[in-house]
């Protein structure tokens, strides 16, 4: 038998695959807990591109996008640092009979500030009118540490150190094919792998359908499937439109954590759109525009708000019982909105024979949780709103390029009463803020 001489690329390729699958992405708390953006270029643009595909990681926004990149590889990673921290006022004694759950008081900073977040893409072209590519890359953001000296010693919650990590990975497969020079549809099929853990929240085991299943399970992890389509063209000499839709994805239990989440630990990722155009304002200077969706509150575990199911959850036999409960199908959730995005980017060339291409980005999306849902957001304070971006790519030797983005997100805060004390006005701040810088290259 013959044994067939794979290229070094290829054996590289194979080698990084394996890597990545091995290193899921987390913390990347921005949009929600989707990321602000996806590759370099398109982060250098604050998110947007769904009209303006620039490499192999365009079918995380848009699969049609994939047929007008070429043959290419791209590889890069992100240092993100998110600070977060919560305040409560207003000093009260710990919970003696729930539903009431008093916070003591102060103000504490998480721990974990620091992440390393890396991405793969591939393209290949089938003849000048088709692609197939393979696309990696994650979501997270559902990530705190908060130390169990905080809160008198006893922790957040009153159960020693207190958080949450939630980390995703996508593996995405995509196809595009032309319809005409410039236009184009793609389609994507979409592995979804997941881990969860939650540390800390033992106290809320009487609020629970499964108090064994709650919290300080170690990891446990859930996957799935999902799709998305894309479709792309110009209309006009010059402006590019675009459009994508990726369908809810049904993702297996969190088995470990039945009693915390709702659907006894199902966490569901929720469909998203995004509409874009992309306008040349001469050869070398492009506007892009995009607006993104995400149905948060289409997962029961995200969306569904603390009350009233907490207090139904105590109303035995005379209300909703234990259908109530923390991970009851009714049961309690994160109570996250649904989010709408904005972001605003603009591409341009100094000159014709610079070797730079530069970027700059603003978005802006109302964060999604509302001020009655602070208390299990301390959790998850995902009240980012805001994000400037900077980016660059220079091109070098071979037909390679190597690209940075920069990423600030303006401190954002989000203050609330805690709704489940009665006798006191306690309330609880949110806060904050994030950087990102990220480094890729084109092989």
């Amino acid at each position: 038998m013959q044994m067939r001489n794979f290229p070094a690329r290829t054996v590289l390729l194979a080698m990084t695959i394996t890597v990545a699958l091995s290193v899921v992405t987390s913390a990347q708390a921005t949009n929600g807990y989707f990321g602000h953006g996806y590759g370099t270029k398109n982060k250098g643009l604050a998110g947007a591109g769904t009209a303006l595909p620039q490499d192999a990681m365009a079918a995380a926004t848009n699969p049609a996008g994939m047929v007008f990149v070429g043959e290419r590889l791209d590889m890069g990673l992100a240092l993100f640092s998110p600070s977060r921290s919560y305040e409560i006022s207003n000093l009260t004694a710990p919970p003696v009979m729930p539903p009431e759950f008093p916070l003591v008081a102060g103000k504490v900073d998480s721990d974990s500030n620091y992440f390393a977040i890396p991405h793969l893409a591939k393209n290949w072209m089938l003849g000048a009118d088709a692609s197939l590519g393979v696309t990696l890359y994650g979501n997270g953001g559902m990530n705190t540490d908060y130390p169990g000296s905080a809160s008198e010693g006893m922790g957040t919650y009153y159960g020693g150190a207190a958080g949450v990590n939630l980390e995703q990975l996508f593996v995405n497969g995509s196809y595009g094919k032309k319809i005409t020079e410039s236009s184009s549809l793609g389609v994507s099929l979409i592995f979804a792998y997941q881990r969860f853990e939650a540390r800390g929240l033992s106290a809320f085991g009487d609020w629970s359908t499964d108090p064994n299943n709650l919290s300080d399970r170690g990891v446990d992890s859930a996957y799935g499937w999902g799709f998305k389509l894309g479709w792309m063209a110009e209309v006009i000499e010059g402006l590019t439109l675009g459009a994508a839709y990726q369908s809810k994805m049904a993702m297996s239990d969190f088995d470990r954590y039945a009693g915390l989440f709702a659907g006894q630990g199902n966490f569901d990722i929720p469909a998203n759109w995004n509409l874009g155009l992309a306008y040349g304002l001469n050869a070398t200077d492009t506007l892009v525009f995009d607006v993104q969706h995400i149905q948060y509150s289409d997962v029961a575990s995200v969306g569904n708000p603390m009350l009233p199911a907490l207090w139904q959850c105590f109303q035995q036999p005379y209300g909703g019982g234990d259908s109530y409960c923390m991970g009851a199908d009714g049961g309690p959730g994160f109570g996250w909105q649904n989010m709408t995005v904005y972001k605003l980017g603009y591409q341009w060339v100094i000159s014709a024979m610079s070797e730079y291409n530069w970027r700059a980005g603003y978005s802006y999306g109302k964060q999604p949780i509302p001020d009655t849902e602070v208390v299990f957001n301390i959790l998850a304070p995902g009240v980012m709103q805001q994000h400037v971006t900077l980016g660059v790519t220079r091109a070098l030797p071979g037909g390679r390029e190597l690209s940075l983005a920069l990423m600030y997100a303006p401190k954002q805060t989000l203050t609330g009463r805690n709704p489940t004390v009665a006798t006191s006005d306690q309330q609880i701040r949110l806060q904050m803020t994030a950087w990102e810088l990220e480094i890729s290259y084109r092989w």
